[in-house]
């Protein structure tokens, strides 16, 4: 059995403790907005937090987060900061096709909850990892600007 912790809540769950994070949230938990992308690390469709990191949960091992608090991309209306950048992204009209959205959003929340102010350059180095099939980086790195000088509210 591995108990994980997934957005606050408790999860009892009777799996290998070598799945990768992502199927364990994906096919036994039952949270689908984390995405599987490469397998590999490289595209970042998959990222969650792991204590307030982003982590590529595809290559995650669940003995790894054990013991952590794992937050996902449907958690984030509820955090403050994540909440800012869903809604610069809206206003922005960052999404196209959305599939790589949810891990975007992931890493430019954990960016902003490092550095508030970041520069663009900082921007696209933490954002780098996540890749965007429709090419949408010119609005993510706008979004993500939009959303590091709104203040946070609750």
């Amino acid at each position: 059995m591995v108990t994980l912790t997934i957005n606050g809540q408790q999860h009892e769950l009777d799996i290998p403790s070598n799945m990768p994070l992502l199927w364990a949230i994906r096919d036994v938990v039952g949270m689908k907005g984390t995405k599987f992308g490469c397998g590999i690390a490289k595209c970042g469709a998959c990222t969650v937090h792991l204590d307030g990191v982003a982590t590529r949960s595809c290559i995650t091992p669940v003995s790894t987060a054990e013991g952590s608090e794992i937050t996902t991309i449907e958690a984030m209306a509820d955090d403050a900061v994540g909440k800012k950048v869903q809604q610069a992204w809206l206003d922005l009209g960052v999404a196209q096709c959305g599939y790589c959205q949810g891990g975007q959003i992931m890493t430019a929340t954990a960016l902003l909850k490092e550095n508030t102010q970041p520069g663009a350059d900082e921007i696209r180095d933490a954002m780098a990892g996540n890749l965007c099939r429709c090419g949408t980086y010119n609005r993510i790195l706008a979004a993500v600007e939009r959303a590091s000088t709104e203040e946070v509210s609750s």
